[in-house]
């Protein structure tokens, strides 16, 4: 990096004219930095150049307080807003931790993990206890040494890319101290902010009528979430490590010694963290951080256990999205009692039916709450998702008097009902068969707790969601038309259904009032949509397939249809067929057989694309857009090529062709496309700046082919 320029005058010695012409050269130089730091994320000089440059127009300022202006560094935080946020692939998933809610479950988890491991009755494994911060959960990326990226959860394995806000964070270092620091580290923790913070903010917030929080926990993560990186610099955010994800090479083989490194490196690391040697010591443990949990300068909901042993973790291994090794033993919730007035059924926009309880309005934990969450069916029911009964099996029905507590402090949901209070003329609750919002058949999946809506073409609760899946990147792919115009033409009444893309020019023709007068668009936009429209109204039947929606219809089992029926009609004929065989019992139609018999779909999918195409209004939607398009018949994969049967793994920056083309290719041969390398693995194409994958290929001895070397072998 270069370095800042230095002034060999003394601040003490700088006349008046010498210092404006100076203050004005370093905030220029400062802008410049800021920028190329918090927006670009590729800074020129180090952090302590940086330093150097600020302390030096803040002394120059104080010396000569009367050049301060608006301008000035000093009167300024971070740099322009670094606009939205992208979307960053977590190299180890950000997975959830299961709950515990008695010292029982606590019990049983230390129980199972003996089971597991095949320790001895009264071999007590060691246990890291540490508060569980209610933040926001924040994975730090490093590479050298150095912050390179830093993104939150999202959905456990993509997040959003936060670098340039994190960046201002004080308790987060851009270096790591030390000479144990990896090449490749992802330090993980949680983004909070101090209750006495909280309240100032809010006041601030209320002086200048602007958002209040509702909490520390959501103040901390919309001030992280800012598009100006000034507003997040601003916010008193701060951050405690507590675990990693991809690591070259690790420092300790315990939890506690991690931690230990994590503060070496230069991290806040909580310092109530305790190791326990028992399930008393765990408990005590609990019981001592509950007690001082009021008194805390931030906000925690429970305890958070690990095994100490890594390579303890590391054979427990993880079952779902949890971790076998670790529980969160969750503070006990506030509770209260009110009447449920009334249960209301939600279409969520999946399809899914959801069930909430209105309430008469009772203050649980501080919140005024109204609503609770009834989960499903079987929860009304009185029915746990292991299908054992809760509550004593006691179901819930309108009118009841019922205990309500806020799961984990948040979620308001009902935990018990106070029978001898149950009105007479109170029935047990129906749970619709059909979807409120559109009429379509609900049904309910075999071990599936959730009743969902069939009408996926037609359900206007659905249909923004749909609308969207239908013209991403692996559907119709619109040019021009992404998210944020569906939802405006949804609102706007310029397209309801998938049929009305295809239609909007001549429509827009009729219409009294243009498309190309509307806000945002002109003539040149307007044309270039509807240009973008028609080129795809010749569509691979593959991704038809994928467009429509289907529950379990992902990408590769729409290419699995399309390669088995071949064209359209064919497709369209099958499924009709399929649909018209369906009963109470079951199906045993040639058409159904056939369509599950084909390898990787099976009764689920099979089941999903039948009630698609039972519903008459999706088939009715689907028609109509036939009407619109050509759908081309699918290609069939090669029966013998080079890489027929083989699986291959993509990465890095492809030159010679995108990615989409090389995964087309590749499975038009017969190849089958994985997305992370592993031993059943044949080959790494590998273009430039491949990372974790092309290692990862070495390590296991995986073939590593460059483009020309693909090309060559394909070819030949």
């Amino acid at each position: 990096m270069a370095k800042a320029t230095k002034t060999p005058i003394d601040v003490d010695k700088l006349t008046k004219a010498q210092a404006r012409t100076e203050l004005m050269r370093l905030a220029l130089e400062i802008e410049t930095h800021n920028e190329r730091y918090y927006q670009n994320d590729a800074p020129t000089i180090s952090d302590s150049d940086y330093d150097a440059l600020r302390l030096r127009s803040d002394a120059i300022e104080a010396r000569f307080p009367d050049l301060v202006t608006k301008e000035s560094p000093s009167q300024k935080i971070g740099a322009a807003p670094s606009g939205r946020f992208a979307k960053v692939q977590h190299a180890v998933p950000m997975l959830s931790l299961g709950n515990a809610f008695s010292d029982e479950d606590v019990s049983d988890f230390v129980d199972r993990v003996r089971r597991f491991l095949r320790l001895d009755a009264d071999e007590n494994p060691a246990i890291v206890a540490e508060p569980k911060i209610d933040g926001l959960s924040l994975s730090l990326r490093y590479e050298g040494g150095e912050l390179v990226s830093a993104a939150t959860r999202g959905d456990g394995f993509t997040g959003e890319d936060v670098t340039a806000n994190v960046r201002t964070i004080k308790d987060v270092p851009h270096e790591l101290k030390g000479r144990q620091v990896p090449s490749i580290c992802e330090v993980r923790g949680e983004v909070y902010m101090l209750k006495q913070d909280f309240l100032a903010l809010n006041k601030k917030q209320m002086e200048a009528d602007d958002t209040v929080f509702a909490n520390p926990r959501n103040s901390a993560a919309g001030s992280l979430r800012q598009k100006d990186v000034a507003v997040t610099a601003s916010r008193p955010l701060k951050f405690f490590a507590y675990a990693w994800g991809e690591m070259s090479e690790r420092p300790s083989e315990t939890q506690h010694g991690m931690l230990a490194w994590m503060g070496k490196a230069g991290f806040i690391v909580n310092p109530l963290i305790e190791l326990c040697k028992s399930v008393d010591a765990v408990l005590a443990f609990y019981r001592k951080i509950g007690e001082r949990r009021a008194s805390l300068g931030y906000d925690i909901d429970g305890v958070v256990y690990k095994i100490d042993r890594l390579d303890w973790q590391e054979r427990l291994g993880f079952v779902s999205r949890s971790p076998r090794w670790a529980i969160a033993h969750k503070f006990a919730a506030e509770q209260a009692t009110t009447v449920l007035e009334k249960i209301d059924i939600q279409v969520g926009r999946t399809g899914a039916l959801t069930p909430v309880a209105r309430l008469t309005p009772v203050t649980v934990g501080g919140v005024v709450v109204s609503n609770a969450t009834l989960h499903n069916e079987d929860y009304i029911k009185g029915i746990g998702n292991d299908g054992q009964p809760i509550r004593d099996g006691v179901d819930i029905r309108e009118g009841d008097t019922v205990v309500v507590q806020r799961a984990g402090d948040v979620i308001p949901q009902i935990v018990s009902v106070v029978l001898d209070k149950r009105p007479k003329s109170a029935k047990p609750y129906k749970f619709p068969q059909t979807c409120p919002a559109c009429g379509s058949h609900a049904v309910r999946e075999e071990d599936e707790a959730v009743r969902r809506c069939t009408g996926a073409l037609i359900c206007p609760a659905q249909a923004v969601e749909r609308l969207k899946h239908f013209v991403s990147r692996l559907a119709f792919d619109i040019e021009g038309l992404g998210e944020k115009q569906i939802q405006q033409f949804y609102q706007d009444g310029v397209v309801m259904s998938p049929v009305d893309i295809f239609t909007l020019q001549r429509r827009d023709a009729r219409a009294a009032k243009k498309l190309a007068e509307q806000e945002g668009y002109g003539e040149t936009s307007v044309r270039n949509l509807f240009a973008a429209i028609d080129a795809r109204r010749n569509i691979e039947l593959h991704r038809l397939i994928f467009a429509l929606g289907i529950r379990h219809i992902g990408e590769g089992n729409a290419k699995l249809l399309a390669r088995h029926y071949g064209t359209i009609d064919a497709f369209r004929e099958a499924m009709l067929a399929a649909a018209k065989g369906q009963h109470g019992n079951g199906n045993s139609s040639e058409a159904y057989q056939d369509l599950n018999d084909i390898a990787g779909i099976g009764d689920i999918v099979a089941n999903a694309v039948v009630e698609f195409f039972a519903e008459p209004r999706n088939v009715k939607a689907f028609d109509e857009l036939l009407r619109e398009i050509e759908v081309l018949p699918a290609e069939k994969p090669r029966q013998s090529s080079p890489v027929s049967g083989k699986t291959v793994v993509f990465t890095g920056s492809l030159t010679k062709f995108t990615r989409d083309e090389a995964k087309a290719v590749a499975e038009r041969l017969g190849a089958k496309v994985a997305g992370s390398v592993s031993k059943k693995t044949d080959y790494v194409v590998a273009g430039e700046d491949a990372g974790s994958k092309l290692t990862k290929a070495r390590e296991l001895g995986v073939t590593v082919l460059s483009e020309d070397d693909w090309l060559q072998l394909i070819e030949g």
